[in-house]
């Protein structure tokens, strides 16, 4: 069974209350021996990590490789055929087209 606020016992709440009040003067001790924020230390999450400057320009200049290196392989545009290759392409369309034409199709399907 779940538990919820609708049946939780006055006994337990009264309980829950107590540890909060525990907890809340652990964590203002540990702040005094430790001499700042408990919370801030022991939840893991310190706040934003610094970098130096050298750290951010290495990370600059490597993105920057893997652009030029993205925009190297996308400029081969098309590929050019030879004017031999186009001819054979071209005389086997008039072949079909010959073809067709000779069986009185106005298609080349069929």
């Amino acid at each position: 069974m779940a538990v919820t606020l609708s049946n939780i016992s006055v006994q337990h709440l009264k309980r829950a209350v107590v540890i909060r009040e525990k907890i809340q003067r652990f964590e203002r001790e540990l702040e005094s021996l430790l001499g700042g924020s408990a919370s801030a230390s022991t939840n893991g999450h310190g706040g934003r990590r610094k970098m130096s400057a050298a750290a951010r320009a290495k990370i600059a200049a490597a993105q920057k490789l893997r652009w030029a290196k993205y925009r190297k392989g996308s400029g081969k545009g098309r590929r050019k055929m030879s004017a031999a290759a186009r001819a054979k392409i071209s005389a086997a369309a008039k072949a079909r087209w010959a073809k067709a034409r000779a069986a009185n199709r106005r298609t080349l399907a069929g």
